[in-house]
């Protein structure tokens, strides 16, 4: 993108209707106004949008290169930015579903998303700080290289299908979490809900705080470093190869395939007839 000072700046204006401005380039706007309306910025590049409110639908899509900064993207703003890349998002508010779709170099902060609902759908690159989403169900399908930090979520069935994923320092209430994943690593993070982390490949847990019915069954190369387990979890670990270290009891452990399990306790270790081959994890106690 250009430098602010030499591109186009464009000030208080309101636009409204099909395309208000398709295919700009180099324009900046400030405390603008988008009704009612569709594709407003469609097929643009290099854009600059501080303190606008969007409310029509489809406002950035198809957009090269943009920042958006201290704005607000009411309900109306729908699917708001698809098909785009090189986006930077700072203190904006988006009160409108389904954003983020099939875009790449994503850089959002200090970014609050109320409806997140099918939100981060085939993202790639993702970069977050500090944002926090809620009525986020099927949050993050099929995304990439997404590094998060400072984040609270709510919203079920996030995270499925993503590869390569880093997460800090976050709160994620979410049934079905991080199933079908590949390569995730999640530190220093709260995780609550149902069935977390089925058949998903390579996740590593570290010094993070988990609680759920039946967490992390049909896992390959499950890692847990200093973790704690919540008096939820139960039937853990069934048909997973894991290497878990847990600083808690654990309710119960079932059919675990292979590996080695230490915690302080364990109230139950289940192993019948339907345990998979090799079926030699070693479950340890008293850490």
């Amino acid at each position: 993108m250009k430098e602010d000072k030499d591109i186009k700046t464009v000030t208080g204006k309101e636009f409204g209707g099909e395309r208000a401005l398709f295919a700009v380039k180099d324009v900046k706007l400030v405390d603008c106004v988008f009704h009612a309306g569709e594709s407003a910025l469609k097929r643009t590049a290099g854009i600059v949008a501080e303190r606008c409110v969007f409310e029509g639908k489809y406002p950035f899509w198809h957009t090269d290169g943009f920042r958006v900064s201290d704005c607000t993207f009411t309900p109306g703003a729908r699917a708001a930015l698809w098909y785009s890349r090189d986006l930077v998002m700072k203190n904006t508010r988006v009160d409108a579903p389904k954003m983020f779709r099939e875009m790449e170099h994503l850089d959002i902060e200090n970014v609050e998303i109320p409806d997140a609902q099918e939100t981060f759908w085939s993202c790639r690159d993702v970069k977050l700080r500090g944002v926090k989403v809620a009525n986020a169900d099927y949050l993050f399908m099929h995304g990439s290289k997404i590094d998060i930090e400072d984040y609270r979520q709510d919203g079920n069935y996030s995270f499925q299908y993503c590869r390569d994923v880093t997460i800090r320092n976050a709160v994620i209430n979410s049934k079905d979490a991080f199933w079908e994943t590949e390569n995730v690593t999640i530190y220093d993070s709260e995780l609550n809900g149902e069935y977390l982390g089925w058949h998903s490949r390579n996740l590593h847990l570290v010094r993070c705080k988990i609680n759920g019915t039946q967490p992390l069954c049909y896992a390959e190369g499950l890692v847990m470093e200093d973790c704690e387990m919540g008096d939820q979890c139960d039937l853990a670990f069934e048909d997973s190869t894991v290497e878990a270290t847990v600083n808690t009891s654990i309710v119960s452990v079932k059919n675990p395939r292979s590996g080695h399990i230490r915690a302080l306790a364990v109230g139950e270790v289940i192993i019948d007839a339907n345990v998979l081959a090799p079926a030699d994890c070693v479950i340890e106690t008293e850490i």
